[in-house]
Formats: structure tokens, sequence, C-alpha cells
């Protein structure tokens, strides 16, 4: 079902680029359609998940919130781990799996990070990274409903994730969707601090999501060491709203 659901969403996207004439970014042909569903979860933000992951974070203890973090990030780590052995890095690999067994013994299922502390470091790494490494080029920029920014190559990747993540085995419905849902809204939780600094800028909203998303996948792709590159169109515009002049 996730596997159409994207295609046809690719698809409904190709037909309304043709269709238009009016001048585009290279990067996000989509724009018209993609602003539409930007707004779409701007919206249901503002009113279900903001509110929702704002209460939970009040009323949940901050020693508890830490641990829910750390719980999923311990989950999160056997993609990791996967991702880096198909990425051909074994030592990253290896980390991460380690990293588990740690987390999930010493740690208390993972509540606690004890693994950082002796020197096991965190990685990030997903399937639209290892389809990057892979040699698949990046496609086009894409808002997904719910999910936010992507592109065609990580909206793939993302149904590889979601598949390689533990819980996604839980047999016992309950269980699956209180996971699910509570590692949505702590994610989320975790974001609220970054959301009013955005809320505070005087900038479009939809281009700073957009070219944050692209600078931070790139910097992943390439282990924090990307190529350098003059700035964007976009770049620019952002970088005039804010009186800022481009290193030269």
């Amino acid at each position: 079902m996730l596997n159409r659901f994207l295609l046809l969403l690719i698809t409904g996207l190709t037909l309304s680029a043709c269709a238009s004439s009016q001048k585009v970014n290279p990067q996000d042909p989509w724009e018209t359609t993609n602003r539409a569903i930007y707004r779409f979860n701007e919206g249901f933000d503002d009113y279900i998940t903001r509110p929702v992951s704002t209460t939970y974070q009040t009323i949940t203890p901050n020693w508890l919130d830490v641990g829910f973090s750390n719980f999923f990030n311990n989950l999160g780590d056997v993609p990791n781990s996967l991702n880096n052995l198909l990425q051909a890095k074994p030592l990253e690999s290896l980390s991460d799996l380690g990293r588990v067994g740690i987390n999930s013994t010493i740690g208390l299922a993972g509540l606690f990070d004890v693994a950082t502390p002796v020197g096991l470091t965190r990685h990030n790494e997903d399937f639209g990274q290892t389809l990057a490494v892979w040699g698949f080029g990046s496609g086009n920029y894409l808002v997904l409903p719910l999910l936010g920014p992507s592109n065609i190559r990580d909206g793939i990747g993302w149904v590889g994730d979601f598949q390689t993540e533990p819980y996604y085995y839980v047999k016992d419905n309950t269980a699956y969707y209180s996971l699910f849902l509570l590692d949505a809204i702590d994610s989320r939780a975790d974001l609220l601090s970054a959301s009013r600094i955005l809320e505070q800028a005087s900038l479009d909203p939809y281009t700073f999501h957009r070219e944050t998303y692209l600078q931070r996948r790139k910097g992943l792709i390439y282990d924090g060491n990307p190529p350098i590159e003059g700035p964007s169109l976009d770049e620019l515009d952002l970088l005039d709203e804010m009186e800022i002049t481009p290193a030269k």
C-alpha cells in the first residue's frame, strides 16, 4: 500500500508539473503541489500534532522523556547498523550493533544511553542515504503528507526504513500502534524549540524548510563533509532577506 501510495503521488506531481508553464525551481518543479501539501501538514501540526506534543512534554517528567527518546534511538540503531553495512562501512555498522547490545542490556531496554559515554558514537543512517551511496539520484524535491520534506529517492527509502524498524514486526496491534504514536509524539516534542525559532524568523517557511532539508540530507550522505558548492538562487534570496552577504 505504501509503495502504491508513493507511486500515485509522484505520478500526480509529474503530471501537474508537465501541465504548468510557469518558471520553476529545477530542484522543486512540483512546488505548487508541494506548497499545498506543506500547508496541509502545517495545519495538521497546528491543530493536532503540536498541541498533543506540547501536552506530552508538559506532563512527562524530563527523566522519563529522555528515557523514551533513548528507547526509540536504541531501536533506530538497528536500521542504522544495517544501512552502514549496506554502505560498506563495517566498523560503523559494528559500532551501532554494539550500541544496541549494550543499551538493550545494561541500559535497561535502551531507556539509558550507556553506549555513548564508553565511546560508541551513534550514526544517523537510513535507506535513502544508502540509495545515494549506491548511485541513485535524489530526484525532485517532494513534500509527503504528514511525513514532510523528502525527495523521490528518500520517499522510496522511507518505505525501506519503515520496514526495518524493530516495532514494525510487533504482532499485537495495540502494542504496535502505541509504540508508533509514542515515537511520533516524542520526536515532535523534541522539535518544539526549533519550531518556535522558525516562527520568529521573517522568512518564507516553505523555502526555509526545503533548503534546510536539502542541505541536511547532503551533509548526512557525505557524513558531514559534502562537496563545497556555491549558494543556490533560493539560498541567495534568503540571504538577501536576512541582509547577509555570502562569503566569497
